[in-house]
Formats: structure tokens, sequence, C-alpha cells
């Protein structure tokens, strides 16, 4: 039995072990921005921290970061009471699946050299490695961290008018609700209820008004006395009724974690350095969009609590990295349609800003400037190692980092068969991740706003548009076939190439695996196309190497292709001084 195997192991291990450290401390730096994010760019220098004289863990470090989330009304006195309890819109806005989405591209110079290649969309590409690496015990002890909880698979709709949910495919329900099965064409939970969205709010959204428990004595006096400001804790700090010459608005200021190691795999591979000076240059996401809600009792019964998107401003042509909740009864966008008799249609911005600003500068001086941190900063695990374990790590100083590196492409407009030449040559190719959209012209949004920036959708934060399936699906790498048959069905590719991807022992050992997408997600709106590049000789590693995809788009919708091409990467340092061999 392996349980006896486990005890007779344990009875013979020792009862104690040596420190390999005597110490750890946490650094912290701030980067050089002094607080202004308007260009939406970050540098961090590591200056200071290189001349610490410790041995420094960038696989532990993470980024705060602070982001304020508001939304604000485009006109005075048109009803929008986020205040009052009645109308509270508490949860009307949220992130995506997770902090790391504010990343939309990140560069590496260490001592001086760039290591790393700047590429758009690193948010797509790492949301699919949080799904493909977390198990359900990450989720639940990580996830609050990190802001990470994943969008439910079959709780979206698609619109292809305003409605109350929004229009193109939305997913941001976040009223839980059972669905009904019988007297009806069964649907799934088709718009009742994205647990995951509600997930996250629940993770960070705290209304210091709000009254735990339904109680009005106790807890409202321990809340009183309990500053969440002081705490660094994230929470609602400004929610202001619209009146005459006032906009309404409410807005949250969070306290963001990015872990470094779930950014680039050069951070999760890189050993303890001495000495090493890294510069790391982020672009930011910040961004707005413009929409608006019908009143809750329309002249028009057809059109109350319609949303609609008016307009998307992303200025680095990010994803979208916010959401904004549904305006069905009782969901979290409820509180924004107005009462008809202030206004039939109302009018938001809705912002997301790293800082303690809203850099929106069309709504930036009718918002208020958060109470929490305004800066980035970088924290860093600082080793003094035991003097024995130190001499024989530095033995062989020397060390190799082996990580990967991206590339990022894009195909627009595919429809019906598609055989396209990716790239001409790359060598050490590991994958190709394929993360298929509903093209502009075909998602029903207004003209020239990508899928993946809808406030209403969760593409492009781990989802892909829902049933964006392929058949006769292929890669060729300099002419020869990666799959041996062509794939024609979605269970192949599900059980072929995705099962297990990332996941500790790829899930051929029930009890011990990882990964959160299953056949369902990939069924609905998961549609990752995934496959492993790697299988080669080591002489061919070096060989630069063509990329060719092909096959046919099932269904009616025009598809938007964005490519992800993972290769290896290799540099040598010596750790005690951080100089690159």
């Amino acid at each position: 039995m392996s349980c006896d195997l486990l005890v007779f192991n344990i009875s013979e291990e020792s009862s104690g072990s040596p420190n390999v450290f005597v110490r750890k401390d946490w650094l912290n730096i701030l980067d050089n921005q002094n607080g202004n994010y308007q260009s939406s760019q970050s540098v961090i220098e590591t200056s200071s921290l290189s001349n610490s004289n410790k041995f420094l863990n960038y696989r532990e470090a993470y980024l705060h970061v602070p982001l304020l989330l508001s939304i604000v009304s485009n006109d005075d006195n048109n009803g929008f009471l986020p205040a009052t309890a009645g109308t509270s819109a508490d949860t009307a806005i949220t992130m995506k699946s997770a902090f790391l989405n504010m990343i939309h591209s990140m560069t590496i110079d260490y001592n001086g050299v760039t290591i790393t290649q700047q590429q758009n969309f690193l948010q797509m590409y790492n949301c699919f490695q949080l799904l493909t690496t977390f198990s359900y015990q990450d989720l639940l002890t990580q996830g609050t961290t990190i802001g990470f909880y994943p969008d439910d698979p079959d709780s979206w709709t698609f619109e292809a008018t305003s409605s109350t949910h929004g229009i193109g495919t939305c997913n941001n329900t976040n009223l839980i609700v059972d669905d009904v099965v019988s007297g009806k064409d069964f649907a799934g939970r088709s718009g009742l209820g994205n647990t995951g969205l509600r997930e996250r709010q629940l993770q960070y959204i705290y209304d210091p008004d709000g009254i735990v428990g339904g109680d009005g004595g106790q807890y409202t006096a321990l809340q009183t006395t309990t500053h969440a400001k002081n705490l660094y804790r994230s929470h609602l700090f400004e929610k202001r009724n619209a009146a005459a010459g006032v906009r309404g608005r409410i807005q949250h200021h969070l306290i963001a974690q990015i872990n470094l190691k779930h950014l680039h795999s050069f951070w999760d591979n890189v050993p303890l350095l001495k000495g090493a000076f890294m510069k790391i240059t982020l672009q930011l996401a910040n961004s707005s969009c413009t929409f608006t809600v019908n009143a809750h009792d329309h002249a028009t019964a057809a059109d109350r609590k319609k949303m609609n998107l008016t307009s998307v401003n992303c200025p680095l042509g990010s994803v979208l990295p916010f959401m904004i909740s549904s305006a069905e009864g009782n969901n979290g966008g409820a509180g924004l349609a107005p009462a008809a008799a202030t206004a039939n249609t109302a009018t938001y911005v809705a912002n997301v800003s790293v800082g303690n600003k809203c850099l929106d500068t069309t709504i930036a001086d009718k918002l208020a400037t958060g109470p929490l941190s305004q800066n980035i900063f970088l924290y860093v695990p600082a080793y003094v190692l035991n003097p024995t374990f130190e001499q024989a790590m530095l033995s062989s100083p020397v060390k190799q980092i082996k990580y990967t590196d991206i590339y990022q492409y894009q195909l627009l407009e595919q429809e019906n068969n598609f055989n396209h030449l990716i790239t001409n040559g790359i060598a050490g190719l590991r994958s190709i991740l394929i993360v298929p959209f509903h093209a502009r012209s075909a998602n029903a949004l207004p003209a020239g706003v990508a899928t993946y920036q809808s406030p209403f959708d969760s593409a492009g934060c781990g989802t892909s548009s829902p049933l964006c399936h392929l058949s006769n699906f292929n890669i060729v790498v300099s002419g020869q076939n990666v799959i041996y048959q062509q794939q024609k069905y979605s269970f192949e590719q599900f059980n072929h190439n995705l099962f297990g991807v990332n996941g500790v022992n790829g899930g051929q050992i029930d009890g011990l695996s990882s990964g959160l997408i299953s056949r369902k997600h990939f069924d609905n709106n998961y549609n990752m196309y995934y496959v492993d590049l790697s299988r080669q000789l080591p002489v061919e590693k070096s060989v630069p190497k063509s990329i060719q995809i092909v096959g046919q788009v099932e269904g009616t919708k025009k598809l938007d292709f964005m490519i992800f091409v993972e290769y290896d990467v290799e540099i040598s340092v010596d750790v005690l001084t951080g100089v690159r061999v």
C-alpha cells in the first residue's frame, strides 16, 4: 500500500534539518514614474537592490500596483444614486480575470542588455498560463491575492442588439441564480450568473458602509473604528449621488499584487542572484469606455434597463481590463439604470487607471483622489545564506538560466478555409497558442471596437469568444505536419493537445494534477488551440523553422486569431556578481 510506504519513509526521516538561510528580509523599491502614469508606462530599476550584498530571489518577487476603478455619470442630476442603499452600484465594475491583465507588454534588461522581446497582449498568454498551471487548491489559496478567478464557461449570452446585459458577447451577470430546465429549450446557465466574476468581486470589493451579516449593531460599530485606508485594504471610498451641478460617481481603490513569475518565464527560472542590475519596463492598460443605460421604467417597455456601448479608449490598443456588471434586476449594474422621471437614458464613463488619480482627462476633474498608494512598488526577498551552504553554492557560481519568450502575431477576418504562413523562421520552438475572437465585423460592437475591448465580455482575459471551433486543423513546421492527422473535431484538440498542458504530470496521474480548463470550458468559451512544437532532436533546436497554420472556421462568424509562438532562450550568469557570462 502506498500509504504504508509513506508511513515508513516518514519514520526514517531525521527529526531536524540545518538552516540553509540565516536571514530573510523583504526589500521594496519605487518605480521611476513619481506617481505619474499618464504615459501608460512604468520603469523599475533595481540598482539599490543590487547593492544590498544579499542574494535576491526574484521568483518570489511581486509588484504592488494601485488601481483606481471609477464610474461617473456624463450628466448631473441624471438619477444615478450610488450613495443610496436601494440604488447601490457597489458591484457595478470589477477587474477581469486577474490583476495581471493591467500589463499589456513588458521588457527586461539584464545588466544593460535586453533579454526579452516586447510583445503586445501579454495578458492573453499569461492568463492561459494561469489557467493551465493552477490547480483548484491554488485557486483557493492564491487566487484572492492576485485577483484571479476564471469566468464561467456557460454563463455567457450573445446579444445582437443592446440588452440589459449589454451588447455582443456578454458574460457579466453577477447574480447567481438557479437555472430552470423545464418548459423551455435548454440553454445551460446562459445569463444566469458568472461565478468567476462574482468571486473576484468578493475578493476585493469592500464597502466600509456595508453591514456585515445584516446586523446594524456591533458590526457597524466595529466597522466605524476600522479604517480600510490605514490598513491599505482595497475598498470602495467614494459614492456620490447625482444632483444639480453634481456628477454621480462611484470609485474603488484597489491594491493589486502581480507576481513576477506570472508575468514572464524568466522570473520563474532565475536563481538566487547577487549584484545583478535589472530594468523592467511595463506598458500599462489604462483604459476607459463610454456606455449608456436606459431607465428601469423607460417610456418604451422593451427598452428598459438596456445597456449599450458608445466608445472605448485603450491608448495602447490593449485589452479592456475591467467589466461592467449587467443591469438586469438585482445584478451589480442595476443601480446604473435611472428613474425615467429624471432621465430616460443615462450616459457613463468607466475607467481604470494605475495610481490614485483618474488618467482620463475628460473626466479626471469630476473624480476624487484615491486614499491608498499612488506608486508601483517592487517587493523582493533578500536572503543571507548559511556560510556552509553559500560555499557549496559558490563552488560553481556560473548558472544557466533557461526560460522561454514569445512572439505575438494576429490574423484578422478569417472565415471558411485558411492557410497562412506565420513566420519564416524561429529557432528553439516550444509551442504555439491560438486564441480566436469574433472579428470586429461580426461582434455587434461599435465599429472598430475589438471583442476583447468590450466591458460586457470576459474575452481576452482568459476566455476566447464562445463557440470558435476549428476543423481540419494543423500546424506545419518547415513543411512537416506537427499533427499526424488533421484534427476534425473539438474533442481531438482538447484530448490530444490541450488537456494536461503545463500541469503537474500532464494529467497522467489521477490525484495529482493541475489545470482549470475542462472539456466543458473548451467546448464553450475557452477555445484555446495549443500545439506542442518542442518534440524534435536537440540538433534541430538551433535551426530557424517556418510555421504555417491551416484549418477551417466552423461557424458563420468571421474570426480574429491572436497567435503566440513560444521559443527557448538561455543565458549564463555568475550568481555571486550578477555578471552575464
